[in-house]
């Protein structure tokens, strides 16, 4: 004789169970303190949005977040960290713009970005602000464009080093807009803004946040923005995009864990960091730093991402500048 079915309640329960043991699984997880590796020195703008993030993701996870500074060679010593770390969703990192530039200027580093770590979240794109000495005689790009193009190569510009976002900023305005500029790297940001406000170098891309105060106490004239609205920090400017359609630049962060690490991790984290992104405070948070937060899905991440490193190596090659 065949045994009856089972009633349909413990059928019922029997698959309730076998769909809680995913759930089960994910919920054991945070067990311990997470680290957020920040591959840059502390107190700027990277770091403080990932110690604005780690405060957050201790109360949505439920365990301590800690941020720990690994500065050095562009970031590849922070990540390349991050990328040899077990891949149990315990280790993060906070990439930059530098990491998709690095993808072509430094191909013999540990690691490759989309094979070697796990994208997970984008949080925010900081705009860049344009701007020149107050001896210069102009005001607008459209007037900086003519005055370059009326002296060729007479006009220098700073940068904190060949092949870095600000470089790469300059190098693709000089190629849409026509004109040739001389390249003065320096040793970081806070002299080459020192150099600008004495009149020493000609134009500087620097973030808005740190060019505002000085543009508003007249010290330097700001010409635009490089986001595709305009910036909240700096809104009588214009953009870069009003006159040179569909320019845009600035530098981006996002959360990346080893390429390994488990899907409901990555889910989970993804999942708890968008949703720190649409609280109001971390909103305001991001605009009084000149940031706009961006969240995305882990696809278009990824997507944006293969697009970023393409376009950089795109003006890498336009600028003629050499991989390491």
């Amino acid at each position: 004789m065949m045994n009856p079915l089972p009633p349909r309640r413990a059928v019922l329960g029997l698959a309730a169970t076998t769909l809680a043991f995913p759930a089960i699984a994910q919920d054991a997880w945070p067990r311990r303190t997470l680290r957020v590796i920040v591959p840059y020195s502390p107190g700027g703008a990277t770091d403080t949005v990932a110690r604005l993030l780690a405060e957050r993701l201790t109360r949505a996870l439920g365990q301590g977040v800690v941020v720990e500074n690994r500065p050095g060679l562009a970031g590849t010593i922070g990540v390349d960290a991050v990328a040899k770390s077990a891949p149990d969703g315990y280790s993060l990192v906070i990439g930059t713009t530098n990491q998709a530039i690095n993808e072509t200027l430094q191909p013999r580093r540990p690691f490759r970005l989309m094979t070697d770590l796990a994208p997970v979240a984008m949080l925010d794109s900081f705009p860049f602000a344009l701007a020149v000495p107050n001896r210069l005689p102009v005001t607008t790009l459209a007037e900086l464009v003519a005055h370059a193009r009326a002296r060729p190569g007479a006009l220098n510009y700073a940068s904190s080093g060949p092949g870095s976002a600000l470089h790469l900023t300059v190098e693709r305005l000089c190629a849409e807009a026509g004109v040739t500029m001389q390249h003065i790297p320096y040793r970081n940001y806070a002299e080459a803004r020192t150099g600008l406000i004495a009149g020493q170098i000609d134009l500087l891309f620097d973030a808005v946040f740190t060019l505002a105060p000085l543009i508003r106490a007249g010290q330097i004239r700001g010409i635009a923005t490089t986001g595709l609205a305009r910036a909240a920090l700096l809104p009588e400017l214009p953009t870069l995009a009003e006159t040179l359609p569909g320019f845009e630049a600035g530098l981006w962060n996002g959360v990346f864990a080893p390429a390994a690490t488990p899907a409901p991790v990555i889910e989970r984290l993804h999942g708890e960091i968008n949703r720190i992104l649409a609280d109001a405070e971390m909103v305001a948070a991001h605009t009084a730093l000149g940031a706009v937060v961006s969240p995305m899905s882990v696809a278009e991440f990824r997507a944006y991402l293969d697009s970023e490193i393409a376009r950089h190596a795109a003006v890498v090659a336009a600028a003629g500048v050499q991989p390491e």
